[in-house]
């Protein structure tokens, strides 16, 4: 893919190598902890001998619809997989080991012997989709965002995610880097207390635009793809932003000018700054432009103790076990951090125990809705705005 130092396969690489010397000893109090483990030092005990049956659709430039490896999963059964175009339908069937294929979502999800459905389409089409999945009666994993640009169909999703009573979730990555892992165990042992700073950044350089499908990629909004930043917030604590004041940045290739995009987004970049519901403030960004930077971070500062990357700094003496979970043994982690493997195992590990996946709907939302916010206050030079909260309703 020319025009551009970073194809999509070589930042997933990179990304994939980014967390494996993550794991370094911690100081907290003047003593050490071992703040991570490979995964293949524990040991996975499976909690049922039940194979879900699943439909996998897309296989796109990502070609995600395998990269999470569901068909290695010793609880799943791959029934049918759907892409658009024939050959990517025929791609897919190959990589997940399937013998039977539909040529749309829309088909796949009459399938009966289907009972859970990974999106793996194209953003625009996420809400959608996965609306569709549920009316059918089937569990959904969507890759990222939940959805693209719009509140109501933010809305509408959430509708149907408590009308049907379904298995919702979204793959993002962030979630099951190492670091966000363990800033997630070491917030709810208490090791923070209230987070007064956090910080979220997935910097993607590009001189040219990623091909996709219908170009959806082409000059979008950067914040309209937040969830690889917020996650770095809403991920680890489970709290919400509230309010938003967001700049962007007139950079990057011809595309992100307002005019030369079906979005009229004139930004490559932007970076947000957010109001949270602990009272604290998070700076989120997503940036296309900053020369040769390719990577999906992020940092948190609490009252009790702070932490970058896998050290931990702070007063908390007795915290948990800070690894990822272990996978089976058949599944690998997988690309983006190691975190593909750890998502649909989740995914699955949900359904088979009758509870909600760690980013269900509601999750999704929080990690998703502010960015849309973020690129209205951009639009707006910076006005502080509102961020509308999707959330149970109260019994």
């Amino acid at each position: 893919m020319s025009g551009f130092p970073f194809d999509r396969r070589d930042f997933l690489g990179r990304l994939g190598g980014s967390a494996a010397g993550a794991a370094v000893a911690a100081g907290l109090s003047g003593q050490s902890l071992a703040a991570a483990q490979p995964a293949g030092q524990k040991k996975w005990q499976p909690v049922s001998d039940r194979k879900v049956r699943f439909g996998i659709v897309g296989y796109g430039v990502c070609q995600f619809g395998a990269a999470f490896g569901f068909q290695d999963h010793p609880n799943v059964e791959i029934v049918a997989v759907s892409d658009l175009f024939a050959d990517r339908r025929s791609g897919l069937m190959k990589a997940c080991r399937c013998g039977k294929s539909y040529e749309s979502l829309e088909v796949l999800v009459k399938d009966p012997k289907i009972e859970a459905v990974f999106v793996a389409t194209d953003a625009p089409s996420h809400a959608r989709h996965c609306t569709e999945v549920l009316r059918h009666g089937k569990h959904v994993m969507t890759a990222v965002p939940a959805v693209w640009g719009s509140l109501e169909d933010a809305g509408k999703l959430v509708e149907t995610v408590r009308q049907t009573g379904l298995k919702y979730m979204m793959a993002e990555t962030s979630c099951y880097h190492a670091p966000c892992h363990a800033m997630r165990q070491v917030y709810r042992a208490g090791g923070f207390g209230r987070l007064v700073y956090s910080e979220g950044e997935y910097y993607h350089y590009l001189t040219a635009p990623i091909g996709s499908y219908k170009n959806w990629r082409v000059g979008c909004p950067p914040l309209w793809y937040p969830t690889h930043s917020t996650a770095y917030y809403v991920g680890v604590t489970g709290k919400r932003f509230t309010a938003v004041s967001c700049v962007g940045f007139r950079g990057g290739p011809a595309v992100d000018r307002s005019g030369a995009n079906q979005y009229q987004n004139p930004f490559s970049d932007e970076i947000a700054l957010f109001q949270t519901s602990e009272g604290g403030t998070s700076r989120m960004s997503m940036c296309k432009s900053i020369y040769g930077k390719v990577e999906e971070t992020g940092r948190v500062f609490g009252e009790r103790g702070w932490m970058d990357g896998m050290q931990y700094h702070g007063t908390a003496k007795n915290l948990p076990d800070l690894s990822r979970p272990p996978l089976p043994p058949t599944v690998p982690a997988g690309g983006h951090g190691g975190s593909h493997g750890y998502l649909s195992h989740e995914f699955v590990s949900a359904i088979l125990e009758d509870r909600e996946a760690l980013v269900n709907v509601f999750e999704a939302l929080a990690m998703t809705v502010p960015g849309i916010i973020a690129h209205q206050s951009a639009l707006k030079d910076g006005e502080t705005l509102k961020v509308p909260q999707f959330e149970r309703p109260k019994t």
